[in-house]
């Protein structure tokens, strides 16, 4: 397998993950990918870049089985609104690619909250940088490679 930047800044930190590959298909739903980790879609994540009024980056870590509430983003980081990023500006703001955008390890740290379930899991799936590729770490564990604030910002999940 090969490794991505996000699992070499795991490993300098020395934060214990477990890498996953489920191969590069750019088709599959956050679903179709919990299935193939053989995991529950409460358990997987997936990062999403907005912009807020101010014109300020925001990155936001959701279960896959919800969907980003705008409005409580927005409060979460202090907007009075944001809204999703188009993808074309997702490579040159971040570095990473549609279905492989990871919290980790972007060009430049943006303020990130991960929706308040990802505290009831033991451990969390997310992109490892890059399409096909997940990492599963514990919750607690992220805190020691970006910093972050729990919140209710998601919807839809179960």
């Amino acid at each position: 397998m090969e490794k991505t930047n996000v699992m070499r800044i795991l490993e300098q930190k020395k934060i214990r993950y477990e890498a996953h590959c489920i191969g590069d298909n750019t088709k599959l739903s956050g679903v179709d990918v919990a299935n193939a980790l053989g995991k529950m879609p409460e358990s997987v994540f997936k990062t999403l870049v907005t912009v807020g009024k101010s014109g300020s980056n925001y990155v936001f870590v959701v279960p896959i089985n919800g969907e980003l509430n705008l409005k409580k983003a927005a409060k979460a980081v202090g907007e009075k609104s944001v809204e999703m990023i188009k993808q074309r500006d997702l490579l040159p703001l971040t570095g990473y690619v549609h279905g492989g955008c990871s919290p980790i390890g972007m060009k430049k740290f943006f303020t990130t909250v991960v929706d308040i379930s990802a505290e009831k899991q033991e451990m969390i799936c997310f992109s490892a940088g890059k399409v096909g590729y997940q990492v599963e770490l514990d919750p607690k564990d992220l805190s020691r490679a970006i910093r972050f604030k729990f919140a209710d910002i998601a919807e839809g999940k179960v």
